[in-house]
C-alpha cells in the first residue's frame, strides 16, 4: 500500500492538430520545465508528473540497475531522453530508457538520430493517467523492443510483436530472471524506507541467482 502523502493527481492536457514545428518549438520552450510532452501524428500530449510518479519511476529505474550489478549485465541509461522521428511525426520522452544490447552503437552520441540509430532497448513507463494507449503506439512505431509499464497496483512486460505491444512474463533484456515479484516490491513505495526497499530488492534478485 503506498503512502496516501503521495496520492496527488497528475495534470494531462492534450491538443489536437498540432504542426510538427508547433511540437519542436514547444520542445525548445520547455526544455526546463519538468513536463512530458508525447507527440502523435497532431496530437500532443502534456503531462505534469505527479511526486508519486515521480517516485515509481526513480524506483523502477534503480531496480533495473540493480538487476544490471548482480547479473554483471553493462546498461546505458538515458533517462528521459526525448526521441523524436519526423519522418513518422511522433516523439515523447520516457520516463526511463536503457541501451542494454544495443548500447555500443550509441554510447558516447551526443544526438541520437532514430533514423539511423536502435531505439532504447528498455523503457519503463509509469501511467497513472491510462495515456498509455497513446505513448505505447508511438514507442512500438520507433521500435522498441520491451516496456515496463507500472499503473500504481501492477507491473506488466510488454514485448513488441509485429508492431504491437503484447503482455510476457519474462524480460528480453533478463531473461534469466522471473520478474512476477517486481511490482510487490514498487507496491512499499513510500511505506518502506527508500534505501531499505532497494536493499530488499537486492537480496531477493540476488536469492534468484543462487537458484539458477
Amino acid at each position: 500500500m503506498t503512502s496516501n502523502m503521495l496520492r496527488q493527481p497528475e495534470q494531462c492536457i492534450q491538443l489536437s492538430s498540432i504542426s510538427w514545428q508547433t511540437y519542436q518549438t514547444l520542445l525548445g520552450e520547455l526544455s526546463e520545465r519538468r513536463l512530458r510532452l508525447t507527440y502523435n501524428r497532431g496530437i500532443l500530449e502534456i503531462m505534469a508528473p505527479s511526486p508519486e510518479h515521480e517516485l515509481y519511476k526513480k524506483l523502477a529505474s534503480r531496480f533495473v540497475e540493480t538487476i544490471a550489478e548482480e547479473l554483471r549485465i553493462s546498461i546505458y541509461p538515458l533517462g528521459s531522453t526525448t526521441f523524436t522521428r519526423s519522418d513518422l511525426s511522433m516523439g515523447l520522452e520516457p520516463d526511463e530508457c536503457f541501451y542494454i544490447q544495443n548500447q555500443s552503437a550509441v554510447k558516447g552520441k551526443r544526438k541520437i538520430d532514430l533514423t539511423q540509430d536502435p531505439p532504447p532497448d528498455l523503457v519503463i513507463e509509469i501511467d497513472m493517467t491510462s495515456s498509455a494507449k497513446n505513448r505505447l503506439e508511438v514507442f512500438a512505431h520507433i521500435g522498441v523492443p520491451e516496456i515496463w509499464r507500472y499503473d500504481g497496483i501492477f507491473l506488466t512486460l510488454y514485448q513488441l510483436q509485429n508492431k504491437t505491444y503484447v503482455p510476457c512474463q519474462q524480460s528480453l533484456s533478463f531473461p534469466t530472471l522471473y520478474m512476477e515479484k517486481v511490482d510487490h516490491f514498487l507496491l512499499q513505495a513510500g511505506v518502506v524506507d527508500y534505501l531499505e526497499l532497494v536493499n530488499s530488492f537486492r537480496r531477493w534478485v540476488k536469492s534468484q541467482i543462487r537458484q539458477q
